[in-house]
Protein backbone atom coordinates (compact mmCIF):
# COMPACT_ATOMS: atom_id res chain seq x y z
CA UNK A 1 0.00 0.00 0.00
CA UNK A 2 1.35 3.12 -1.22
CA UNK A 3 1.05 6.58 0.81
CA UNK A 4 2.12 10.38 -0.45
CA UNK A 5 4.34 11.26 2.76
CA UNK A 6 2.47 14.36 3.91
CA UNK A 7 4.67 16.64 5.72
CA UNK A 8 2.61 19.22 8.59
CA UNK A 9 2.76 23.05 7.57
CA UNK A 10 4.41 24.91 9.55
CA UNK A 11 0.71 26.53 11.44
CA UNK A 12 0.26 23.16 12.78
CA UNK A 13 -1.40 23.94 16.20
CA UNK A 14 0.61 21.63 18.12
CA UNK A 15 4.58 21.66 17.74
CA UNK A 16 5.62 25.31 17.69
CA UNK A 17 7.45 26.47 20.76
CA UNK A 18 4.80 29.14 21.31
CA UNK A 19 2.37 26.92 21.53
CA UNK A 20 0.55 25.52 24.76
CA UNK A 21 2.42 22.19 24.81
CA UNK A 22 6.20 23.08 26.21
CA UNK A 23 8.57 21.61 25.48
CA UNK A 24 11.41 22.11 27.75
CA UNK A 25 12.95 20.11 30.20
CA UNK A 26 10.83 20.49 33.20
CA UNK A 27 7.75 19.86 30.80
CA UNK A 28 9.18 17.88 28.10
CA UNK A 29 9.47 13.67 29.99
CA UNK A 30 10.55 11.06 27.80
CA UNK A 31 10.44 7.66 30.79
CA UNK A 32 13.55 5.66 31.27
CA UNK A 33 13.41 1.99 31.44
CA UNK A 34 13.44 2.37 34.86
CA UNK A 35 10.08 4.61 35.91
CA UNK A 36 7.96 3.49 33.30
CA UNK A 37 4.85 2.68 34.56
CA UNK A 38 2.00 -0.10 34.18
CA UNK A 39 -0.16 1.41 31.21
CA UNK A 40 -3.56 -0.19 31.59
CA UNK A 41 -5.70 -0.78 28.87
CA UNK A 42 -7.11 2.52 27.14
CA UNK A 43 -10.27 0.96 27.07
CA UNK A 44 -11.83 -2.54 28.78
CA UNK A 45 -15.43 -3.60 28.43
CA UNK A 46 -15.41 -6.90 26.23
CA UNK A 47 -12.40 -6.16 24.21
CA UNK A 48 -9.20 -8.34 23.77
CA UNK A 49 -5.83 -6.98 23.10
CA UNK A 50 -4.04 -8.33 19.39
CA UNK A 51 -1.29 -7.65 17.82
CA UNK A 52 -1.03 -5.50 14.13
CA UNK A 53 0.40 -8.75 12.94
CA UNK A 54 -2.85 -10.92 14.02
CA UNK A 55 -4.48 -8.47 11.92
CA UNK A 56 -2.59 -9.16 9.05
CA UNK A 57 -2.03 -12.65 9.19
CA UNK A 58 -4.89 -14.20 11.11
CA UNK A 59 -7.91 -12.31 10.12
CA UNK A 60 -9.63 -12.27 6.61
CA UNK A 61 -10.98 -8.76 4.74
CA UNK A 62 -14.33 -8.76 4.90
CA UNK A 63 -16.17 -7.45 1.42
CA UNK A 64 -19.16 -6.21 0.10
CA UNK A 65 -21.32 -8.35 -0.96
CA UNK A 66 -23.37 -7.14 -3.86
CA UNK A 67 -19.78 -6.50 -5.87
CA UNK A 68 -17.45 -8.53 -4.00
CA UNK A 69 -15.59 -5.11 -3.57
CA UNK A 70 -13.17 -5.19 -0.70
CA UNK A 71 -13.56 -3.08 2.75
CA UNK A 72 -10.12 -1.01 3.65
CA UNK A 73 -9.32 -3.22 6.48
CA UNK A 74 -8.28 -2.53 10.53
CA UNK A 75 -4.60 -2.84 9.92
CA UNK A 76 -4.68 -1.00 6.89
CA UNK A 77 -6.33 2.01 8.91
CA UNK A 78 -3.62 1.86 11.72
CA UNK A 79 -1.19 1.90 8.96
CA UNK A 80 -2.31 4.95 7.25
CA UNK A 81 -2.90 6.72 11.17
CA UNK A 82 1.12 5.54 12.01
CA UNK A 83 1.99 7.26 8.69
CA UNK A 84 0.13 10.26 9.11
CA UNK A 85 1.57 10.08 12.63
CA UNK A 86 4.64 9.87 11.38
CA UNK A 87 5.12 12.83 9.41
CA UNK A 88 3.71 15.37 11.36
CA UNK A 89 5.26 14.59 14.32
CA UNK A 90 8.62 13.29 12.89
CA UNK A 91 11.36 14.17 15.18
CA UNK A 92 9.06 12.53 17.70
CA UNK A 93 8.79 9.23 20.40
CA UNK A 94 6.15 7.07 18.72
CA UNK A 95 5.08 4.01 19.81
CA UNK A 96 3.50 0.99 18.80
CA UNK A 97 -0.20 0.66 17.79
CA UNK A 98 -2.18 -0.27 21.17
CA UNK A 99 -4.83 -2.30 19.11
CA UNK A 100 -8.29 -3.83 20.98
CA UNK A 101 -11.12 -5.55 19.21
CA UNK A 102 -14.47 -7.20 19.96
CA UNK A 103 -17.20 -9.38 18.29
CA UNK A 104 -15.35 -11.71 16.47
CA UNK A 105 -16.47 -13.23 13.50
CA UNK A 106 -16.15 -16.58 12.65
CA UNK A 107 -15.64 -18.44 9.81
CA UNK A 108 -14.48 -22.06 7.80
CA UNK A 109 -12.78 -22.59 4.23
CA UNK A 110 -14.91 -24.28 1.78
CA UNK A 111 -13.04 -27.28 2.66
CA UNK A 112 -14.46 -27.89 5.72
CA UNK A 113 -17.86 -27.19 4.24
CA UNK A 114 -18.92 -30.82 6.15
CA UNK A 115 -17.15 -30.62 9.29
CA UNK A 116 -18.51 -30.39 12.36
CA UNK A 117 -16.89 -27.55 14.53
CA UNK A 118 -14.88 -29.63 16.98
CA UNK A 119 -13.29 -31.35 13.95
CA UNK A 120 -12.18 -27.89 12.36
CA UNK A 121 -8.17 -27.70 12.05
CA UNK A 122 -6.93 -24.35 12.67
CA UNK A 123 -5.81 -23.47 9.10
CA UNK A 124 -9.44 -24.43 8.58
CA UNK A 125 -10.99 -21.54 10.42
CA UNK A 126 -11.45 -18.25 9.79
CA UNK A 127 -11.63 -14.97 11.25
CA UNK A 128 -12.24 -10.70 11.45
CA UNK A 129 -13.26 -9.01 14.35
CA UNK A 130 -16.61 -7.04 13.79
CA UNK A 131 -14.85 -3.77 15.96
CA UNK A 132 -11.69 -2.43 16.25
CA UNK A 133 -10.30 0.23 18.62
CA UNK A 134 -6.27 1.26 18.80
CA UNK A 135 -4.56 3.90 20.12
CA UNK A 136 -0.59 5.62 19.13
CA UNK A 137 1.18 7.36 21.95
CA UNK A 138 3.58 10.43 21.47
CA UNK A 139 5.41 9.97 25.10
CA UNK A 140 7.84 12.47 24.30
CA UNK A 141 4.92 15.65 24.56
CA UNK A 142 3.76 15.80 27.63
CA UNK A 143 2.23 18.06 29.97
CA UNK A 144 1.03 18.07 33.93
CA UNK A 145 -2.12 18.59 35.13
CA UNK A 146 -2.86 18.68 38.99
CA UNK A 147 -0.25 16.22 39.70
CA UNK A 148 -1.10 14.07 36.54
CA UNK A 149 1.36 13.71 33.80
CA UNK A 150 -0.73 13.65 30.50
CA UNK A 151 0.44 12.02 27.11
CA UNK A 152 -0.23 13.06 23.29
CA UNK A 153 -2.10 10.60 21.50
CA UNK A 154 -4.05 9.52 17.78
CA UNK A 155 -6.02 7.02 17.87
CA UNK A 156 -9.10 5.55 16.02
CA UNK A 157 -12.29 3.09 15.97
CA UNK A 158 -13.83 0.76 12.56
CA UNK A 159 -17.00 -0.56 13.25
CA UNK A 160 -17.48 -2.84 10.43
CA UNK A 161 -21.53 -2.51 11.72
CA UNK A 162 -21.68 0.85 10.58
CA UNK A 163 -21.43 -0.41 7.52
CA UNK A 164 -24.04 -1.96 5.52
CA UNK A 165 -21.72 -5.24 4.24
CA UNK A 166 -24.69 -7.05 2.57
CA UNK A 167 -24.86 -4.22 -0.34
CA UNK A 168 -22.61 -2.43 -3.10
CA UNK A 169 -19.23 -0.23 -2.10
CA UNK A 170 -19.99 3.34 -0.80
CA UNK A 171 -18.27 5.61 1.34
CA UNK A 172 -17.23 4.07 4.44
CA UNK A 173 -16.91 5.03 7.58
CA UNK A 174 -13.88 5.87 10.72
CA UNK A 175 -13.61 7.85 13.98
CA UNK A 176 -10.53 9.48 14.67
CA UNK A 177 -9.27 11.92 17.46
CA UNK A 178 -5.91 13.35 18.63
CA UNK A 179 -5.74 14.35 22.37
CA UNK A 180 -4.26 13.68 25.80
CA UNK A 181 -4.10 9.96 27.67
CA UNK A 182 -3.72 10.41 31.69
CA UNK A 183 -0.78 8.11 32.47
CA UNK A 184 -2.01 7.47 36.26
CA UNK A 185 -5.33 5.72 35.34
CA UNK A 186 -4.96 6.01 31.00
CA UNK A 187 -8.21 7.44 30.95
CA UNK A 188 -8.63 9.07 27.40
CA UNK A 189 -8.64 12.96 27.48
CA UNK A 190 -10.25 14.17 23.93
CA UNK A 191 -12.05 17.50 22.98
CA UNK A 192 -14.29 18.05 19.95
CA UNK A 193 -12.11 19.68 18.02
CA UNK A 194 -9.56 16.70 18.00
CA UNK A 195 -12.26 14.35 17.23
CA UNK A 196 -13.70 13.62 13.85
CA UNK A 197 -16.64 11.42 14.78
CA UNK A 198 -17.60 10.15 11.45
CA UNK A 199 -14.84 10.24 8.33
CA UNK A 200 -16.77 9.20 5.42
CA UNK A 201 -13.98 8.11 2.76
CA UNK A 202 -13.35 6.45 -0.63
CA UNK A 203 -10.11 5.55 -0.29
CA UNK A 204 -6.93 5.32 1.40
CA UNK A 205 -5.71 8.90 -0.29
CA UNK A 206 -9.42 10.43 0.99
CA UNK A 207 -8.90 8.85 4.80
CA UNK A 208 -5.01 9.70 4.84
CA UNK A 209 -5.93 13.57 4.00
CA UNK A 210 -8.93 13.89 6.85
CA UNK A 211 -6.42 12.26 9.44
CA UNK A 212 -3.93 14.58 8.97
CA UNK A 213 -6.71 17.69 8.72
CA UNK A 214 -7.88 16.33 11.90
CA UNK A 215 -4.22 16.44 13.20
CA UNK A 216 -3.31 19.66 12.39
CA UNK A 217 -6.75 21.56 13.51
CA UNK A 218 -6.50 20.28 17.12
CA UNK A 219 -5.88 22.74 19.46
CA UNK A 220 -3.75 21.62 21.86
CA UNK A 221 -3.19 24.38 23.94
CA UNK A 222 -6.56 25.60 24.16
CA UNK A 223 -8.01 21.53 25.41
CA UNK A 224 -4.99 21.72 27.42
CA UNK A 225 -6.00 24.68 29.20
CA UNK A 226 -9.92 23.54 29.48
CA UNK A 227 -8.79 21.07 31.11
CA UNK A 228 -6.50 22.53 33.80
CA UNK A 229 -9.55 25.19 34.39
CA UNK A 230 -11.32 22.21 35.50
CA UNK A 231 -9.19 22.34 38.68
CA UNK A 232 -10.35 25.00 40.06
CA UNK A 233 -14.02 24.57 40.95
CA UNK A 234 -15.31 21.87 42.92
CA UNK A 235 -18.71 20.36 43.26
CA UNK A 236 -19.73 19.60 46.98
CA UNK A 237 -21.03 16.47 48.25
CA UNK A 238 -24.38 17.58 48.12
CA UNK A 239 -23.85 18.31 44.41
CA UNK A 240 -22.57 15.32 43.87
CA UNK A 241 -25.06 13.16 44.89
CA UNK A 242 -27.17 16.18 42.71
CA UNK A 243 -25.48 15.65 39.72
CA UNK A 244 -25.55 11.61 40.21
CA UNK A 245 -29.57 11.52 41.39
CA UNK A 246 -30.40 13.59 38.03
CA UNK A 247 -28.06 12.33 35.28
CA UNK A 248 -29.97 8.86 36.31
CA UNK A 249 -33.08 10.58 35.53
CA UNK A 250 -32.16 12.24 32.49
CA UNK A 251 -32.68 9.13 30.35
CA UNK A 252 -35.87 8.63 31.77
CA UNK A 253 -37.12 12.07 30.69
CA UNK A 254 -39.95 12.99 28.51
CA UNK A 255 -38.49 13.42 25.03
CA UNK A 256 -39.75 17.07 24.76
CA UNK A 257 -37.58 18.15 27.92
CA UNK A 258 -34.82 16.24 27.31
CA UNK A 259 -34.38 17.88 24.11
CA UNK A 260 -34.32 20.96 25.97
CA UNK A 261 -31.14 19.90 28.29
CA UNK A 262 -27.30 19.40 27.36
CA UNK A 263 -26.55 15.66 26.14
CA UNK A 264 -25.42 13.33 28.61
CA UNK A 265 -24.27 9.92 26.99
CA UNK A 266 -23.98 7.92 30.12
CA UNK A 267 -26.10 5.31 31.18
CA UNK A 268 -27.03 4.18 34.65
CA UNK A 269 -23.73 1.07 34.37
CA UNK A 270 -21.14 3.66 34.42
CA UNK A 271 -23.10 6.02 36.62
CA UNK A 272 -22.89 3.13 39.40
CA UNK A 273 -18.95 3.46 38.55
CA UNK A 274 -18.59 7.00 38.84
CA UNK A 275 -20.86 6.80 42.48
CA UNK A 276 -18.58 4.32 43.72
CA UNK A 277 -15.33 5.73 42.76
CA UNK A 278 -16.44 9.22 44.18
CA UNK A 279 -15.69 7.42 47.28
CA UNK A 280 -13.41 4.40 46.63
CA UNK A 281 -10.61 5.74 43.81
CA UNK A 282 -7.39 6.36 44.57
CA UNK A 283 -6.50 9.14 42.83
CA UNK A 284 -9.93 10.72 41.72
CA UNK A 285 -12.01 10.15 45.00
CA UNK A 286 -13.76 13.19 46.88
CA UNK A 287 -11.52 14.93 50.17
CA UNK A 288 -11.60 14.59 53.49
CA UNK A 289 -14.78 17.12 52.98
CA UNK A 290 -16.65 15.26 50.78
CA UNK A 291 -15.46 18.05 47.78
CA UNK A 292 -14.42 16.72 44.55
CA UNK A 293 -12.55 19.22 41.95
CA UNK A 294 -14.07 18.80 38.24
CA UNK A 295 -10.57 17.58 36.68
CA UNK A 296 -11.38 14.61 39.15
CA UNK A 297 -15.40 14.66 38.09
CA UNK A 298 -14.42 14.64 34.69
CA UNK A 299 -11.38 10.91 35.21
CA UNK A 300 -14.08 9.56 36.74
CA UNK A 301 -16.19 9.64 34.08
CA UNK A 302 -13.56 8.79 31.33
CA UNK A 303 -12.72 5.97 33.75
CA UNK A 304 -15.86 4.49 33.65
CA UNK A 305 -16.21 5.31 30.01
CA UNK A 306 -13.60 2.41 29.71
CA UNK A 307 -16.58 0.13 30.00
CA UNK A 308 -18.68 0.77 27.09
CA UNK A 309 -18.10 -0.64 23.57
CA UNK A 310 -15.90 0.17 21.36
CA UNK A 311 -18.08 1.84 18.77
CA UNK A 312 -19.29 4.22 21.40
CA UNK A 313 -16.43 4.68 23.45
CA UNK A 314 -15.08 7.57 21.93
CA UNK A 315 -18.24 9.73 21.83
CA UNK A 316 -18.89 9.42 25.01
CA UNK A 317 -15.41 10.53 25.92
CA UNK A 318 -15.79 13.55 24.27
CA UNK A 319 -19.13 13.88 25.86
CA UNK A 320 -17.77 13.47 29.07
CA UNK A 321 -15.57 16.32 28.55
CA UNK A 322 -18.19 18.61 27.37
CA UNK A 323 -20.36 17.90 29.98
CA UNK A 324 -17.73 18.75 32.47
CA UNK A 325 -17.10 22.04 31.21
CA UNK A 326 -20.82 22.64 31.25
CA UNK A 327 -20.77 21.91 34.25
CA UNK A 328 -18.11 24.72 35.42
CA UNK A 329 -20.00 27.14 33.34
CA UNK A 330 -22.75 26.76 35.88
CA UNK A 331 -20.83 26.95 38.57
CA UNK A 332 -19.76 30.29 36.91
CA UNK A 333 -23.34 31.38 36.86
CA UNK A 334 -24.41 29.95 33.32
CA UNK A 335 -27.60 28.33 33.92
CA UNK A 336 -27.48 26.09 30.76
CA UNK A 337 -26.45 23.00 32.91
CA UNK A 338 -27.98 23.83 36.12
CA UNK A 339 -30.53 21.53 36.10
CA UNK A 340 -27.96 18.56 36.84
CA UNK A 341 -26.74 20.25 39.95
CA UNK A 342 -30.15 21.94 41.55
Amino acid sequence: MELVKVHHSQESSILPPSDGIKQSSSILEVPSAKNKQKINPFIEANTKEVSLNCLKDECIIPVFAKDNERTIAHQEFIEIAQECVESVFDHQQINKPEIRVSHQIKGRTSDAIHKSANELLEHEKTQYFERMAFVIRIPSITETINGNTLSLMVGGVRSYNHENLYSKRTYEKFKFFIGFQNMVCCNLCISSDGFASEMRVGGYEELQTKILETIQGYEAETHIKAMRELTQQSLTEHQFAQLIGKTRLYNYLPKDQRKELPQMDFADRQLNSIAKDYYEDKSFCRDENGNINLWNVFNLFTSANKGSYIDSFLDRNVNAFDFTNGLAQTLNGDSKYSWFLN
